[in-house]
């Protein structure tokens, strides 16, 4: 009867092992991670942080960011297989600057953060991740 009972407390204390380890890599996971640095035609230098905040994926532009002369510039980003999303504009009304913006939940992944002249249709600079960033997509 003790043998069993021990067996059972060390398999109780695995498991919960196993449950803090999960629990862990999937914060790990969620990790704010950075770009390297833009470079471009237009946008060189500042970087973008994701982050998730209140389970969804948010990107944020540096304090160093130079928002670009150009007339339309937007927010896009790119998955780890190269498919596009162009996002949101980065200047609204009254030349206020769009320095975050929510990542919407059908993109999984992103390799790359681009800034877009709409107006031109051309890359103004991109700033890549090391690594594809899994965004809090479900």
């Amino acid at each position: 009867m003790r043998t069993r009972c021990r067996v059972r407390s060390i398999h109780m204390g695995l498991l919960s092992v196993l449950l803090v380890v999960g629990l862990v890599a999937t914060t790990a996971s969620y990790a704010a991670e950075t770009t390297k640095p833009f470079s471009g035609k237009a946008v060189n230098g500042g970087t973008v942080t994701h982050a998730v905040e209140r389970g969804k994926s948010v990107l944020t532009l540096s304090k160093d960011f130079q928002v670009p002369g150009s007339p339309d510039p937007h927010w896009q980003v790119v998955d780890s297989r190269g498919t596009v999303y162009l996002l949101d504009r980065l200047k609204l009304k009254d030349d206020k600057v769009k320095t975050s913006i929510t990542v919407p939940a059908y993109v999984r992944d992103i390799a790359k953060v681009q800034m877009w002249c709409a107006w031109a249709e051309v890359v103004l600079g991109d700033a890549p991740f090391s690594a594809p960033v899994r965004t809090a997509a479900k």
